[in-house]
């Protein structure tokens, strides 16, 4: 098996900040983050990244840890989908990001991935986001699943301050009475939060909505509302996903809705 570890943890972490910085942080371009939602095997993923990376997306996504509400559901690869997360990396030459789930996963993934995303379940775990803070590898925080705005930002500042500011946060719904939707995408939240703090603001319409059909809407909505990215679930099959394909893409539509939002992204002075 080809090892993709880099020399040092520190030259990488360097690489990896010039390649976040160029994917994600500043300019007017509206960054996609595209990919399934969790790494299943080295054709799936493959089959995706190319896709994906066709069709205009920033970066690749893909879960190697799985942190499900039961305990029976597909867990993840582990450190073998983070081995794949890093040979699509090299094919496509798209960045990755993933989630991590604790400092265990945290240990695995700092030698192959260039971003870590923070979930929704982990928002308020902060000895986790001190540890993120430490490695000095950009961070994806997730808003947790009933968090008030302000609790969202001090998450971030748990990272902050231990010195890491390559934060990004990202709106994923939040938890109401409303049983409709996986959850409720509050987009008020993103002008709102990009009032209050530098730092960029993506939309995950995948979690929030809970059905692909509902995806595409709320990603123009996102946009429109001023998003400085999307991130999204894509799949070769979602009908044979072993986790969320209900609101997972198939790459045909993912080339559909990247072309829709090209002209959303110049009504608001981006570009997609």
């Amino acid at each position: 098996m080809k090892s993709y570890r880099l020399v040092s943890r520190e030259a990488k972490t360097e690489k990896t900040l010039v390649r976040v910085r160029d994917a994600v942080f500043g300019g007017e371009r509206v960054v996609v983050i595209a990919g399934p939602c969790a790494v299943e095997s080295r054709e799936q993923l493959l089959a995706v990244a190319v896709r994906v990376c066709r069709a205009g997306a920033c970066m690749l996504r893909g879960g190697a840890f799985k942190p499900r509400s039961s305990p029976y559901s597909f867990q993840g690869l582990g450190r073998e989908g983070l081995k794949l997360l890093a040979e699509a990396s090299a094919a496509t030459g798209l960045a990755t990001v993933t989630e991590v789930i604790d400092e265990a996963s945290l240990e695995l993934a700092l030698d192959y991935v260039d971003m870590l995303q923070i979930g929704a379940r982990n928002m308020q775990n902060f000895s986790l986001l001190r540890a993120v803070g430490r490695s000095g590898k950009p961070v994806l925080l997730k808003r947790g699943l009933s968090a008030t705005v302000e609790e969202w930002l001090m998450a971030a500042e748990y990272i902050v301050a231990e010195g890491n500011g390559n934060v990004v946060l990202c709106e994923r719904g939040i938890r109401t009475f409303e049983r409709a939707t996986r959850n409720t995408l509050d987009l008020s939240a993103v002008p709102l939060v990009q009032e209050l703090s530098h730092l960029p603001v993506i939309v995950d319409p995948s979690h929030a909505t809970g059905d692909r059909r509902l995806v595409v809407p709320m990603s123009r909505a996102a946009v429109a509302a001023g998003a400085d990215g999307l991130i999204l679930e894509v799949h070769p099959e979602p009908e044979n996903a072993l986790c969320d394909g209900v609101q997972s893409l198939s790459p045909d539509s993912f080339d559909r809705l990247m072309a829709e939002l090209q002209p959303i992204a110049a009504a608001v002075g981006r570009v997609a």
